[in-house]
């Protein structure tokens, strides 16, 4: 698990990447939540690396239109 910085981290890098996406949008939120967690997994925790990961996985994300 993680610490609750490196926690508060991913949040912030959530929220950021999905300001623009509605919170009804659960898939493609939860596409992006999966794809960041995964990078902290990995030891990926520079805040920037986190956005670069979070922005590829939202322009791949599942949408109710595709």
């Amino acid at each position: 698990m993680f610490d609750t910085a490196t926690t508060a981290l991913l949040r912030a890098v959530l929220d950021e990447v999905c300001e623009s996406v509605s919170h009804r949008e659960i898939g493609a939120r939860t596409h992006v939540a999966s794809k960041i967690l995964e990078a902290a997994t990995k030891g990926e925790t520079s805040p920037e690396s986190l956005r670069q990961v979070g922005r590829a996985a939202l322009s791949r994300a599942p949408t109710m239109w595709r």
